[in-house]
Order: structure tokens, then C-alpha cells, then sequence
């Protein structure tokens, strides 16, 4: 039987890593609907917001409003609001963008790979046929044919009107 190492005191430091000093999505939340906070679409319970660093145009995120870290911390009501949030964006990014397709998931928790483990989100990534080639791999760069405003404002005029 292998030897185990006990130490406690680890338990305590992992901790301290979940423990958010402000999150992102609330604070964005607060702010409401702008350029600045970088959310498209608000609703009762859940909300549309880009990825201020997207690893293609116009990948965002579908967030609940409320503070919560996992999809069983919702009430129905929430779930229902979050879930639905998916059809909706997908056709604002087939309209806005003509994407050929979408990546669609969640890394739910640190170990899982989420980057903000502490509010559930929910990534919608708009593809292309060879949107992915070399450069992101060897020079560590991504092209992005549009900022983040001009990305703003057209996925802004397309909520509207789906809306």
C-alpha cells in the first residue's frame, strides 16, 4: 500500500484560490447592457456577454445573473433562462458572423480548465472552414479581423431584432 502525505494546511490555500475578490461577470452585470461591460443581451435571470479575450469573433458567453458556480446551484427558473439563452445566440451568430459552425461548452471548476471557476458559464465560439491554421500555434498569435466594438456593435443590432 502506498505511503499518503497528510498536510491540512493545503486545504486551506486551495480554498483561498476559489475565493473570488470581485468577479468579472457580476461586476459586468452591474454595470448593465454597454460596450464597456461587453454584455449584448440581458435578460431576467441570465445574460449574453463577449469574451474580452475570444479566441475567434464574436465568441461569447452565456451567464446567469445571479452569482453561482454550478448548473445544480440554479433555480429552474434560472436554468430554463440560461438554457434557452442558447438557440438565441447561436442565431444572432449565424446572422452576425454566417459561422459554418460553433464550439459549445462549459469547463466547469479549476480542475476542469474553467479560467473563472467561481460564476457558471456557458462558451458559444462561432467556426469556420479553416478558421484554424499555424499561427496560433507557432507565433503564439491569433488574427482577429475586427475589434471588439465593432464586434460589439453588430452583435448588439442583431439581439435587437431576434429579440
Amino acid at each position: 500500500m502506498p505511503q499518503v502525505l497528510y498536510r491540512p494546511q493545503r486545504k486551506d490555500y486551495i480554498l483561498k484560490i476559489y475565493k473570488p475578490e470581485g468577479c468579472v461577470f457580476c461586476t459586468a452585470i452591474r454595470a448593465g447592457k454597454s460596450e464597456e461591460s461587453l454584455i449584448v443581451y440581458t435578460g431576467k435571470n441570465a445574460s449574453v456577454i463577449m469574451n474580452k479575450f475570444p479566441y475567434n469573433s464574436g465568441h461569447l458567453l452565456i451567464v446567469p445573473n445571479r452569482h453561482c458556480e454550478h448548473v445544480y446551484d440554479l433555480s429552474e427558473e434560472e436554468y430554463t433562462d440560461f438554457t434557452n439563452l442558447l438557440p438565441l445566440t447561436l442565431k444572432v451568430l449565424k446572422k452576425s458572423f454566417n459561422a459554418a459552425g460553433f464550439n459549445v461548452g462549459m469547463n466547469l471548476g479549476y480542475a476542469a480548465g474553467a479560467g473563472i471557476p467561481e460564476h457558471l458559464h456557458q462558451h458559444v465560439i462561432p467556426r469556420w472552414v479553416g478558421d484554424a491554421n499555424f499561427l496560433p500555434l507557432i507565433a503564439k498569435t491569433k488574427v482577429m479581423i475586427e475589434n471588439l466594438q465593432q464586434v460589439y456593435e453588430r452583435l448588439e443590432k442583431n439581439f435587437a431584432e431576434l429579440v
